[in-house]
């Protein structure tokens, strides 16, 4: 069996030239991989710590530290070991080298947890290599999944919410083609729909709109984007077919006095928008009843447990309540007060591919759906790091956020853990494209196996 023979990293920029790191695996039989973490401005003060070089280089918010961890010490005592033994090499990592911990679990406030997962995604790649498998054929090896299954992707077509230029407190809204047969008719659908988006906004608002189509500068309602939605996708003929989805990001305008005021990006607005949770639950079941809303991410403050318990109560059964911003995200303790009924897969918010997959083999004996999810490191305020007693600390709120590079971990991931459902942006950009043509090429390696998850997203196989 080959064994790791060199691990070297480096620090390299995603297309908004912020500072990642690209981690490289060498074998003794000449075999190599290589893997991307990408990085951000903010972490979640939950997550397994994200190691940044501080200083006046990129504003303090270089990698270098984090590199210079994997090059002096993570490498080398890596080398000899069996790269198909990933458990092994993951806990050798996060308890041995690391061996940092709160009472949360396993943080990684020494190595840093971008450190940890660089090498940890590459050691996964290496190992399919020494298999002589497809990646996600090995990741579903890992987990003991028999089935595989390519995901329903949720398209993020419209933004509101602190990052844009717009007046919508919500974050984003996504469309799900939930009705296709096939991965690849999803995609059809999906693009189908988003230029149908494009024609809409166009009509209504004029050609510059179309330039900030994602952003939706010139939407100030939410009612007003899934009017959008819903016309363009009733122009694409494909109504009972693509579903909406919503990640409200409710922690973004939760005030101290416990309201969400739904006019948070306006500055010294007169309070009159601010509501208290009852308020804001029967608006989103009056937009439950008025679209076609399949999927609702973060709709309260993350400690509003009251509120997140009385929605999965009320309309869970139809409608997926999915947290990414979670307390202290303890999977147990969050299926008995049945606060939400869906995992968001964050994986560099909890550092390495073991944990990860155990959090998704928790999370499905609980019944949740899996939504595995792309973006840039600490783009939200999510949470990771959870106590499992003698095992790892492992995220309800993980996700493999590289969506500002051409890395497609994600994909083999997603299918290799039956995940049934995956975020990673509109159908535009390299990155993002990268994703939806390794999950074409997938389904095309699988042929006639290829399941598609379908009407079944959520639970799109029997927990393991």
């Amino acid at each position: 069996m080959a064994t790791i023979k060199c691990i070297k990293a480096r620090q390299i920029f995603n297309s908004r030239g912020k500072t990642m790191i690209e981690a490289d695996v060498t074998l003794d039989n000449g075999a190599f991989a290589s893997a991307v973490v990408s990085s951000d401005a903010s972490t979640g003060i939950y997550e397994a710590l994200e190691l940044r070089a501080g200083g006046s280089a990129y504003i303090g918010k270089g990698v270098s530290k984090a590199v210079e961890n994997i090059n002096t010490i993570i490498g080398p005592d890596l080398v000899g070991k069996d790269p198909t033994d990933q458990a092994a090499i993951d806990t050798f990592m996060v308890q041995l080298l690391d061996g940092t911990a709160n009472e949360r679990g396993w943080c990684k406030q020494k190595l840093g947890a971008n450190a940890i997962l660089a090498v940890s995604l590459a050691v996964c790649k290496a190992g399919a290599a020494v298999k002589k498998i497809p990646l996600y054929k090995h990741i579903a090896n890992l987990a003991g999944n028999s089935r595989l299954v390519l995901p329903v992707p949720a398209f993020n077509v419209i933004n509101g919410g602190s990052h844009a230029g717009n007046k919508l407190a919500m974050q984003k809204f996504m469309i799900l083609p939930v009705g296709a047969s096939s991965f690849k008719e999803a995609m059809n659908m999906g693009v189908e729909v988003y230029d149908h988006l494009k024609t809409v906004i166009k009509m209504k608002y004029g050609q510059a709109a179309t330039n900030v189509c994602e952003a939706g500068g010139f939407i100030k309602e939410n009612e007003e984007g899934l009017e959008l939605l819903k016309e363009a996708i009733e122009n694409a003929d494909y109504n009972d077919k693509v579903f909406i989805g919503m990640e409200v990001a409710a922690s973004e305008f939760y005030g101290p006095d416990r309201t969400y005021d739904m006019n948070f990006k306006e500055e010294n607005n007169d309070g009159s928008q601010k509501i208290p949770g009852d308020a804001l639950g029967n608006v989103y079941k009056s937009l439950v009843c008025d679209y076609a809303i399949v999927s609702i991410e973060d709709p309260f403050d993350q400690d509003d447990l009251e509120h997140y318990a009385k929605m999965t109560d009320e309309i869970g059964e139809h409608v997926q309540i999915v947290r990414g911003d979670l307390w202290g995200t303890n999977l147990v303790r969050a299926n008995n007060e049945r606060t939400c009924n869906a995992l968001l897969l964050k994986v560099d918010q909890i550092g390495s591919v073991t944990e990860t997959i155990e959090a998704v083999k928790m999370s499905k004996l609980a019944g949740w759906g899996v939504m595995a999810s792309c973006g840039s490191l600490g783009q939200r305020r999510s949470i990771a790091n959870t106590f499992l007693p003698k095992m790892f600390c492992f995220g309800e709120c993980t996700e493999l956020r590289i969506g500002d590079t051409e890395e497609t971990f994600i994909a083999d991931l997603s299918v290799g853990l039956a995940t049934g459902q995956i975020k990673t942006g509109a159908p535009r950009r390299s990155e993002r494209r990268a994703i939806y043509n390794r999950l074409m090429q997938i389904e095309k390696e699988l042929g006639a196996e290829a399941v598609y998850a379908g009407t079944h997203f959520r639970k799109p196989v029997e927990p393991y």
